[in-house]
């Protein structure tokens, strides 16, 4: 109706615009005409961005939108909060790492990001790899090492299905990149646990989420206030361990973010010195040739003819 109307009123700007087509336009009929085609333009906007997004009784079924959440290195210039980095690896090994893999991430990345050396060494060697084969050609178990990738907690897809009900949990080390809103949808998925709502049936070994689609997903809520304890002394709260998990993640999504955005601003500088420097050139040292001009003024008392 809105659109109809906005409509009817552009038609009769429209023809007040024919009839006065020859004649001098007042104030009047200019801000006659600026408010139809404003008006006009508002009305397109709305019907487009209703079209995209549009309200249904259904939209459980799609996951509920996550708000977009002020990350630190979600900033234009902003880059990782290792201290977050290293709190949510613990948050990920203490908890997520039950039923979650990552196994794209080694643990040589862990240096000099959220450790040292001799720490990711230590860790590593806290669990045991298949290697080989031997002299015998038999496999055995070794203490890990750098290259390593952090540790599984099944062997396989099937045992992983088996002990979750059927459902297969995700692999972790992409999933800021898989999943969109990225960091903010993990964020607000690991904090969005709610009572069943009434009306909404959720069948039995499933939990109600309303960012996860279908509003039911497999994996109980993992995240209750003071279930870590930070070496640093950070109040381990439910949505801080989810904020730092949800860093940690990002970051074994893109590990080269910080080295990125450094060197994507050592080069906005390098260019703006550049730029200065062109458009101080031109005013100062090449503005004498653009402006130069040659004038030829014969002489008065020339007759024409060359000299003997």
């Amino acid at each position: 109706m809105f659109s109809r109307k906005a409509s009817d009123f552009f038609k009769a700007s429209s023809k007040l615009f024919s009839t006065q087509a020859g004649a001098r336009f007042n104030p009047k009929s200019n801000v006659f005409i600026g408010s139809a085609a404003a008006t006009l333009l508002g009305s397109g906007l709305g019907i487009y961005y209703l079209n995209k997004n549009p309200a249904k009784a259904n939209m459980i079924d799609e996951g509920l939108h996550s708000p977009t959440y002020p990350f630190q290195h979600a900033k234009t210039f902003g880059i990782f909060d290792h201290a977050s980095i290293r709190r949510g690896y613990q948050v990920y090994r203490e908890i997520c790492a039950a039923c979650h893999s990552a196994e794209l991430v080694k643990w040589r990345n862990l240096v000099d990001v959220a450790f040292t050396e001799e720490e990711v060494k230590a860790m590593a060697a806290e669990f045991e790899y298949q290697a080989g084969p031997d002299d015998n050609g038999e496999m055995f178990m070794r203490p890990g090492i750098l290259a390593d990738p952090l540790p599984s907690v099944y062997a396989n897809e099937e045992a992983a299905r088996a002990s979750n009900n059927g459902a297969l949990p995700p692999d972790l080390s992409l999933i800021t990149k898989a999943r969109h809103n990225g960091a903010s949808y993990v964020f607000s998925l690991l904090t969005g646990y709610y009572d069943t709502p009434a009306g909404v049936n959720v069948r039995e070994g499933l939990h109600f989420n309303p960012y996860f689609p279908g509003g039911a997903i497999s994996m109980a809520q993992s995240l209750y206030d003071g279930i870590v304890e930070y070496e640093d002394g950070t109040p381990a709260t439910a949505s801080q361990m989810a904020k730092d998990v949800v860093t940690f993640l990002n970051w074994a999504s893109e590990p080269e973010l910080d080295d990125r955005k450094r060197k994507g601003t050592q080069i906005l500088i390098v260019f703006s010195i550049l730029t200065a420097l062109s458009v101080w050139i031109k005013r100062h040292r090449t503005v004498s040739l653009k402006t130069r001009k040659f004038a030829y003024f014969p002489p008065t008392n020339w007759n024409g003819k060359p000299k003997a």
